[in-house]
C-alpha cells in the first residue's frame, strides 16, 4: 500500500488550463516585438492626431564640444571602405562617433570616427600609455598620427579616426594621413 501511495506522488500533476492563457498575456503584454524591439503599432481611426506645437526657444545650454559635427559626414562610407581596403557594413552612429565595421563574414575591418571630448580624450589615453605619436604638418591646427590612428584640431575641436585591420600597421599610414587632411577641410 505504501508503495502505491509512492508512485501516486511521484507521479506530476497535469498542468492547470491558466497556464497556456497566462503565457499568452505574458506574450500580449511583451508587445511580440522580439529582441527588445517595439512592435509596430498601425494608427486607427479612432486614435486623436498627434499635437502639433510651436517649438519653443530651448533654454539649454548649447551642446557640448562636437555635438553639432555629424561624424558620420566627416568620412563617407567610400573613404572607409578605401581606407580598409573591403566594403564596410553601413555607418553605425552613436552620439559623437560613426563607426563602419566590416561583414560578418570576414575580413576583420573598421572605421572609428570620434568628434569632440571622446577625440580628445582617447588622443590623451595614447600619451599617457607612451605610444609614438608622430606630429602631422599642415593638417588643421594640430595633428598627430600613430599606427592606427589619427587625431586632429581644427578650432577647439577634435577628431580621431582609428582604423582595425589585421595587416601590417605601416601600410596604413600614407592612407590615414591622406584621410586626416580630407576631414580638416570639413570641420
Amino acid at each position: 500500500m505504501n508503495r502505491n501511495r509512492n508512485r501516486n506522488r511521484n507521479r506530476s500533476r497535469p498542468l492547470s488550463p491558466l497556464v497556456p492563457l497566462a503565457v499568452l498575456a505574458v506574450l500580449g503584454l511583451s508587445g511580440c516585438g522580439g529582441h527588445g524591439q517595439p512592435s509596430a503599432a498601425t494608427p486607427s481611426s479612432a486614435d486623436p492626431a498627434p499635437a502639433s506645437r510651436t517649438p519653443e526657444k530651448s533654454t539649454e545650454a548649447p551642446p557640448p564640444n562636437g555635438a553639432a559635427v555629424d561624424p558620420c559626414a566627416l568620412v563617407t562610407k567610400q573613404e572607409a571602405e578605401k581606407l580598409t581596403g573591403t566594403a564596410l557594413d553601413p555607418a553605425t552612429p552613436v552620439r559623437e562617433t560613426c563607426t563602419y565595421t566590416g561583414p560578418v563574414t570576414g575580413p576583420t575591418a573598421q572605421v572609428e570616427i570620434f568628434v569632440g571630448d571622446g577625440a580628445k580624450k582617447y588622443l590623451d589615453i595614447e600619451r599617457d600609455l607612451g605610444h609614438t605619436l608622430r606630429p602631422l604638418a599642415g593638417v588643421g591646427d594640430e595633428a598627430y598620427a600613430e599606427d592606427e590612428a589619427v587625431f586632429l584640431r581644427r578650432s577647439d575641436l577634435w577628431v580621431s579616426i582609428r582604423l582595425v585591420r589585421l595587416n601590417d600597421p605601416a601600410e596604413n599610414r600614407t592612407p590615414l594621413e591622406e584621410l586626416a587632411r580630407k576631414v580638416a577641410t570639413r570641420i
